[in-house]
């Protein structure tokens, strides 16, 4: 520990002194400046990566690495800025912060949900709290799903009882077998706490390329009545992703148990091109799950 090594080196650096200490009163000094050290979590906190469950958020920063990194999003950004601020800024909030992303793979719904980790957590994506689940490589057999499940309860019951801060990101939702959305539903709602642990400060990212062609489909409708991208508002995608996504035929599992509980968050991201142009290649989606809407 980085507080531990500059005490031993100032004591190296003070030969007389270190031959005027005992060994034994040496050892105790330094065990008492260990001590000291982790005994108190702010200082600790100065070296270390600490979950904190009364973390702070700069609204500023968070709202300049959107800006700065996230293009033609206007939507997704309000969603992400809002609801992420909102969350960390809420003392007692009354249920986990769930984020649903929509969009085809390579349109920033990975890169979104970096933004997110790095500006809650130093390590980002490394961080001991954060956790990202990829469904085909984690979960890939139909045959262990009762495993899974199992698995992935204890996983999510563990970290959050080590720190209530902790994220959670599921990638490929679209592919994620609906046993598995099942398992993780209860950790969503409303609830104090389920077996005496209390996940409401939590946030659950799920990423999906379910409602993809949806959000293509209403950006060129806006092009084709000459209307500016900018002019898309939440409403315009709420129903096209949760018709959308609720009809998706790549998850497995009836339609009723693909759906989560109210509440969240899901809003679909727009192109990424400067200009809406007849150019299908040049189009990009991203969304996300909204507390209240969606986003395109």
């Amino acid at each position: 520990m980085k507080l531990g090594r500059a005490a031993l080196g100032l004591l190296l650096l003070a030969p007389l002194a270190v031959r005027a200490v005992e060994p034994i009163s040496l050892g105790l000094a330094l065990a008492g400046v260990l001590t000291t050290y982790i005994s108190y979590p702010r200082l600790y906190c100065l070296f270390a990566e600490c979950c904190s469950p009364k973390r702070s958020l700069s609204r500023e920063a968070l709202q300049k690495d959107l800006d700065s990194k996230l293009f033609g999003q206007h939507l997704a950004k309000k969603v992400i800025l809002n609801a992420v601020f909102g969350f960390i800024s809420n003392p007692k909030p009354k249920k986990p912060l769930t984020l649903s992303l929509h969009g085809w793979t390579g349109t920033g719904k990975n890169f979104v949900s970096k933004i997110i980790a790095e500006n809650i957590y130093k390590g980002g994506l490394n961080s001991d709290y954060v956790h990202l689940f990829v469904a085909t490589l984690h979960f890939p057999h139909i045959s262990n799903i009762t495993l899974y499940k199992d698995q992935l309860q204890s996983w999510i019951r563990g970290n959050v009882s080590a720190c209530a801060r902790s994220i959670f990101i599921f990638d490929e939702m679209d592919k994620m077998h609906a046993g598995l959305i099942d398992a993780i539903k209860p950790y969503l709602d409303y609830y104090d706490n389920l077996d005496g642990v209390s996940y409401q400060k939590a946030i659950f990212i799920f990423l999906s390329n379910a409602g993809a062609e949806r959000i293509t489909d209403v950006a060129l409708d806006f092009w084709r009545s000459g209307k500016q991208r900018e002019e898309i508002e939440l409403k315009d995608m709420e129903h096209a992703l949760s018709v959308s996504a609720f009809n998706n035929k790549n998850t497995t599992g009836t339609p009723a148990s693909r759906k989560f509980p109210r509440g969240w968050s899901s809003p679909g991201n727009l192109p990424t091109c400067k200009s809406l142009v007849p150019r299908l290649h040049g189009l990009s989606v991203l969304g996300q799950p909204v507390a209240s809407g969606t986003a395109a």
